[in-house]
């Protein structure tokens, strides 16, 4: 951990940052920390104490839900520019997620104190955090309908649609099949399959480590509002979690 290494006016353009002013800003500025964590490194654990508000500068972190016997459900991955802990600044009680490095992340620490005083001298920068929480809930609430009310085969899918990126012009997903199954509510075993019935079907292609999606409309139309009751791939959405190696 070190003290701050970035230039004010990076933070500025950061939220919740944004909203403060050039006072406000000054006052919190000796208090913010720079972090730095290597990958697959628990910045947070699940039963913890909040103790502030993280802003991520690099990298991605997941926010994983763990029932203490080997089982986990990634609810979401948070990226550049974004912050997390924002829940537990209120209540100031037990985590009920891990937050985890996806690779090597840098991050901005605010203590929760600091973060309770801006918020109550600032509605604009409360505005932000309140905005970002239901957000979140909207997020959370997608992610139990799609588990509940599609297959296995559409859940994939629809990772697959949000974690591409473009490059070169192909559309490109550098996740492995344990994290997807993670993401989804199913074994490894079961997304290698959907993975493989996808490229039989010409809808994906495997390069090296990586996926390439070749027919996203395909993969749009098999997305949690659909289901496909002659699809062999169907799974029980019961099964919310998965154990990972």
């Amino acid at each position: 951990m070190i003290r701050l290494a970035c230039t004010p006016n990076l933070l500025r353009s950061l939220p919740p940052f944004s909203a403060l002013s050039d006072a406000q800003f000054a006052a919190i500025l000796p208090s913010i920390q720079h972090r730095k964590y290597a990958p697959r490194t628990p910045i947070l654990r699940s039963n913890e104490n909040a103790d502030g508000l993280y802003v991520i500068l690099s990298g991605h972190v997941r926010v994983v839900l763990e029932d203490g016997e080997g089982h986990e459900l990634i609810a979401a991955s948070i990226g550049p520019n974004e912050f997390f802990g924002e829940v537990g600044l209120i209540d100031g009680g037990p985590r009920a997620a891990t937050i985890q490095t996806q690779e090597a992340c840098e991050v901005l620490f605010v203590p929760r104190k600091t973060v309770l005083e801006l918020l109550q001298s600032n509605t604009d920068a409360a505005v932000i955090i309140l905005r970002t929480v239901i957000d979140r809930l909207g997020d959370a609430h997608r992610k139990m309908a799609s588990l509940a009310l599609s297959d296995v085969y559409g859940r994939v899918a629809r990772v697959l649609l949000e974690t591409g990126r473009y490059e070169e012009g192909e559309r490109l997903v550098d996740i492995g099949s344990e994290q997807i199954a993670a993401m989804v509510g199913a074994s490894r075993e079961m997304v290698s399959r959907v993975v493989k019935e996808m490229i039989g079907k010409g809808l994906v292609r495997r390069h090296k480590r990586k996926l390439i999606v070749l027919d996203r409309e395909s993969l749009v139309g098999r997305g949690p509002k659909e289901t496909d009751g002659g699809s062999s791939l169907s799974g029980s959405p019961q099964r919310a979690m998965t154990r990972t190696a």
